[in-house]
């Protein structure tokens, strides 16, 4: 069911014209009360009519919609603010367009490496469709909430936590990739409540705590090998162009032995967690 515009009538106006009606009908009260049946009669008629018509005035607050039903049927929506008036037989339900957020609960989920993690979000959403929101759904709001929890389990079950290979996917280190993979996952699932999802990120992110010991001694002992890496690399390198300007500048000639040991002695140097504390030749070279 679709969302159709309707059409309704200012309010104040309206009011003020059953007042005056009410008044009308009281004066033709009193005066028919002397004996004069059918002014009597005119009135009373005037001041129910008036009255029930009164039923139909409703307000409509700023980005709030009016969903109006006759009899169980959807007639339309109104979204006009200030105070409105339409048969008093509609019925009225009213829907709030405002753009509204919150945050899950904690979920315990496996990611997908099978390791058991906790994992929330922030979900900003916004009725874009008032009819839908209303009888698509029993409540909408409750269906937001209990879709959006579903749909977190679904996307922690698609990443790793943490990033094994280049150019993967995780959780940790990719929050706007899996942000934008939580929306969409949210929005297939709640466009027939008539819901638009504006973002969604995680807000909370962590290892089971019966594992995040391990976790985190495994996190460290993966810094750490990058860290040697990186510091071999470099090694390699100084060592690499300490032997190049050497020979290029002809300062000194060494055979392959000599190579292999001043190496070896520079990547100590130079890989070493503390100051090494050279021994100077003043003798021969050799």
């Amino acid at each position: 069911m679709r969302e159709t515009s309707y059409r309704s009538l200012p309010g104040i106006p309206m009011l003020l014209l059953f007042l005056a009606i009410i008044a009308f009908g009281t004066y033709l009260i009193v005066a028919g009360a002397a004996g004069r049946l059918p002014l009597l009669i005119s009135g009373i008629v005037l001041v129910v009519i008036s009255t029930f018509g009164m039923i139909g005035l409703y307000m409509v607050e700023p980005n709030q919609a009016a969903v109006l039903n006759l009899f169980g049927k959807y007639v339309g929506t109104v979204k006009d603010g200030g105070l409105r008036w339409n048969n008093p037989f509609f019925g009225k339900k009213k829907v709030s367009l405002r753009v509204r957020n919150f945050e899950s609960s904690k979920l315990k989920v496996n990611e997908l490496d099978g390791s058991p993690i906790e994992i929330a979000a922030v979900i900003v959403w916004q009725v874009v469709d008032s009819a839908e929101a209303v009888y698509n759904v029993d409540d909408y709001e409750s269906f937001v909430h209990i879709q959006s929890e579903s749909a977190v389990r679904a996307m922690a079950t698609s990443y790793p936590y943490d990033q094994h290979e280049d150019g993967q996917l995780a959780l940790r280190s990719h929050a706007n990739e899996v942000g934008q993979h939580l929306k969409q996952e949210l929005q297939d699932r709640l466009a027939d409540a008539g819901v638009q999802v504006l973002d969604a990120r995680i807000s909370h992110l962590a290892y089971a705590p019966e594992i995040a010991q391990a976790m985190l001694q495994r996190q460290q002992a993966n810094a750490i090998i990058a860290a040697r890496t990186r510091i071999v690399h470099g090694a390699v390198g100084m060592v690499e162009m300490a032997l190049a300007e050497l020979q290029k500048n002809g300062v000194v000639n060494l055979d392959e032995e000599r190579k292999a040991q001043m190496v070896s002695n520079l990547l100590v140097v130079l890989c070493g967690e503390r100051a090494t504390q050279p021994i100077v030749n003043t003798g021969s070279l050799y």
